[in-house]
């Protein structure tokens, strides 16, 4: 389905009937990364999956897309899907998002799971590689995005997971140019939101890949830490939702339970 914002085109599934699961895709992702998730949610609860701006076939809106106006865009379908309050599930940039919906709209928000994801602002190194990596798309774009994905999983897995990983990339390659340099400006630009965790009212939970290569575990820790948020370790990469599925979908089914 699609849904116009502002002139700018977003596609969007809404599937089920029962409380209101809202599922954020990562950055190169695109909704069909929750495909193997969706069922078992679906089963109890509406399941509503959003292509985030300049991913899938959700069309660019400008040369910056911020988290806060991602989060907009998801507002905005919600509305016009008259959901209320929902529980929201972001992977990876899709929690960044999320955590920029909590904080803008926080009684929107029933339950937050964070899924290889993190609370805090991009360190000064990260803005450097994000900086490197827009200007080495620009002349590279396919090498660079395959190589991006592979790097995702913890590399005992790159061969495990073979399949699953061509596909991975063939959706990634479906992002264009400007989606790329555009979610990268954004993520770049992020706040840090760590206080959300300690602060808001709703069930929160963390999902950690013990070997996710992009994200430090011990940081992930520590950002939990003396707050009331559920933390789900789990021992492979950042791509929890393919590397430890089951895990993923049995935490999932609990948390919203909860909610």
């Amino acid at each position: 389905m699609q849904y116009n914002y502002k002139g700018t085109s977003v596609h969007y599934t809404d599937e089920g009937k029962g409380t209101t699961i809202v599922l954020l895709h990562g950055f190169l992702e695109n909704l069909t990364m929750w495909q193997a998730i969706k069922p078992s949610l679906l089963q109890r609860n509406r399941v509503v999956c959003i292509d985030l701006l300049g991913h899938g076939k959700t069309e660019c809106f400008g040369y910056v897309h911020s988290m806060e106006l991602m989060a907009d865009v998801v507002t905005e379908v919600l509305k016009h899907l008259k959901v209320r309050r929902s529980i929201l599930v972001g992977h990876s940039m899709g929690g960044y998002v999320a955590l920029a919906f909590a904080e803008m709209y926080p009684d929107n928000v029933k339950g937050l799971c964070l899924l290889n994801s993190t609370t805090r602002a991009d360190s000064a190194e990260r803005v450097s590689l994000r900086n490197r990596a827009i200007e080495a798309v620009k002349s590279n774009y396919d090498s660079l995005v395959r190589m991006s994905i592979s790097n995702l999983f913890r590399p005992k897995n790159r061969t495990l997971f073979k399949e699953e990983i061509k596909h991975v990339k063939k959706e990634a390659l479906k992002t264009p140019l400007q989606g790329y340099i555009a979610a990268q400006e954004g993520m770049k630009i992020r706040m840090d939101r760590e206080a959300l965790l300690h602060f808001s009212p709703y069930p929160k939970m963390m999902i950690i890949g013990k070997k996710d290569p992009i994200l430090n575990y011990h940081d992930l820790t520590d950002q939990v830490n003396g707050s009331s948020v559920e933390k789900i370790e789990l021992p492979d990469g950042h791509m929890s939702h393919i590397e430890n599925q089951q895990e993923v979908i049995s935490a999932l089914q609990k948390f919203v339970k909860r909610c």
